[in-house]
């Protein structure tokens, strides 16, 4: 009998012994780490974010203990973004464009670190499939739905990890916890929207000017001495891509009425990136983008746009001009990738960003960049959530793009809320000191002008303008071209901290 009891406490102990081996092959190297009993508030976390943003002028999730990640993801989407590269690889972003997802060490990699996350989700029977939250692109990063401290402690330990990011938090930052334990979407999600309809009392020969055959020409664009730019070049030839709310269904000057008047032999196209979504402009933001950039020089009376004869692309990328949500960060990504792989995209331009970085829209931005496109970046335009004293937001303030601001007709201040900073590299006339009007664009529908200000004119404008330099030299690289605008700018012998290298003079960048 002793012996039999002695038999079965040996089969119970390694049943036990099984059990906990498995237990700890399925939690990847140790005992199940458990979720803190509570979450760090969002305010502790959003006074985190503002402290390292006064600190630095910059914010990302690496600066984020454990608790507090976690914390964000869980009160947010829980939608993380893993950052990946075989053990040993070096200098990524200098190949970013030659990585091959693929590829068997990469392959090896990013397969590596979905099992860890499948073994720290305690997801057994589950494949990868089924925590992947949007399709992936050529970059080497994946978004997977995560709740457990146990996989960001694993990650962040991987030599495979480049980055862990709770891309949504943004979405949620600023509400309360409903009783499902999500924040209610943030109100800056509709911050920029719904303004673009036409501006009433806009006087001629004050706010515009009437031009052949039938086009009103926006107020400031005689101090970027545009129509004289204009006798020499139209944009033609060159593919602009603005990324961005997409473009309204029911604006026809762009759509069937893109090539009339001075506007002829071009195209337009409007495609969508953002998940689940269409080309339509629902915000009205990339309309009004869309028309300053390039709407035609028609014969309907509508606003011309500075660099009326080039191609357009407009992307449907984010839900408004503050990107926030993982969606609108996934969509801005895929963006960028599109525009690096169109070999006829010359120039992106986008009017849209942030006060937190996010990676795989730095590693989209690399993989353009790599790929010779020219881009410019809104430097940033106040909002609630984006004070002024943050200085030039992400991603303007990232070096592979130019950075773009807004200043009033007086030539020394910078518009109401537009942001400045060392980063700056251009600057736009787009406001009146007198009574506030900003530069003229399209409205939703018909032809009576809207009017849109901030950094974001300024950046369509200022991307219009290179578009005129580059359909003049159209064999210049992107560096030859920006060198052309520096040197024709108003502090080209003086770069100031604040507007960069001033205002430019298209005309003298566009050369005899």
């Amino acid at each position: 009998m002793k012996n039999l009891n002695l038999f079965i406490a040996f089969i119970l102990l390694a049943t036990i012994v099984s059990c906990q081996k498995g237990e700890n092959r399925l939690n990847a190297s140790g005992p199940v780490v458990q979720n803190p009993e509570s979450v760090v508030p969002k305010t502790k976390i959003n006074a985190f974010i503002y402290d390292q943003l006064a600190k630095t002028q910059h914010f990302e999730w690496k600066a984020a203990n454990d608790s507090l990640l976690w914390s964000a993801l869980v009160q947010g989407d829980s939608v993380l973004a893993v950052g990946y590269q075989p053990a040993g690889f070096t200098n990524l972003a200098d190949k970013m464009h030659t990585v091959n997802v693929a590829d068997e060490s990469w392959k090896s990699a990013r397969n590596q670190l979905m099992d860890l996350v499948l073994r720290n989700e305690r997801k057994t029977g589950k494949t990868d499939k089924d925590l992947l939250v949007f399709k992936e692109n050529r970059l080497p990063y994946f978004t997977v739905k995560v709740s457990n401290i146990a996989t960001i402690k694993a990650l962040r330990a991987s030599n495979l990890v480049r980055y862990t990011e709770p891309i949504g938090y943004g979405k949620f930052m600023n509400q309360g916890a409903t009783k499902s334990g999500l924040g209610t979407e943030s109100s800056v999600l509709t911050f920029g929207c719904g303004t673009n309809i036409p501006t009433p009392g806009l006087v001629a020969g004050v706010d515009y000017t009437n031009i052949t055959p039938g086009a009103k020409q926006s107020w400031n664009y005689t101090y970027h001495k545009i129509p004289q730019a204009w006798a020499r070049s139209t944009g033609q030839g060159v593919k602009v891509m603005i990324i961005d709310t997409g473009v309204s269904a029911d604006q026809d000057n762009l759509g069937a009425n893109f090539n009339q008047g001075a506007s002829t032999g071009r195209s337009i196209e409007k495609l969508v990136t953002f998940p689940g979504g269409t080309p339509a402009d629902l915000c009205g933001h990339g309309t009004a983008m869309s028309g300053a950039l390039a709407g035609p020089r028609g014969t309907d009376g509508a606003s011309a746009g500075i660099a009326y004869n080039s191609n357009l692309i407009v992307v449907h990328a984010a839900e408004n001009v503050v990107i926030l949500s993982s969606e609108s960060v996934q969509g801005v990504a895929d963006a960028y990738v599109l525009g690096g792989d169109r070999a006829d995209v010359k120039i992106i331009s986008m009017s849209m960003g942030s006060i937190i970085a996010f990676n795989p829209i730095n590693d989209a931005i690399i993989y353009a960049y790599n790929k010779g496109k020219l881009m410019f970046c809104a430097a940033g335009t106040s909002n609630s959530s984006i004070p002024n004293w943050i200085g030039v937001i992400y991603p303007a303030d990232r070096p592979q793009v130019v950075a773009v601001t807004g200043i009033k007709d007086n030539l020394t201040e910078r518009c109401v809320d537009c942001h400045v900073g060392r980063e700056v590299a251009f600057t736009i006339v787009m406001e009146k000191t007198s009574t506030a009007t900003t530069a003229l664009s399209l409205a939703m529908t018909g032809d009576a002008p809207s009017t849109v200000g901030g950094s974001s004119v300024a950046t369509a404008s200022c991307s219009a303008i290179a578009a005129l330099v580059w359909s003049k030299y159209p064999t210049y690289p992107k560096d030859s071209i920006i060198a052309r605008m520096k040197r024709a700018s108003s502090l080209a012998n003086n770069k100031s901290t604040t507007f960069g290298w001033g205002i430019p003079d298209a005309d003298v960048a566009v050369g005899q």
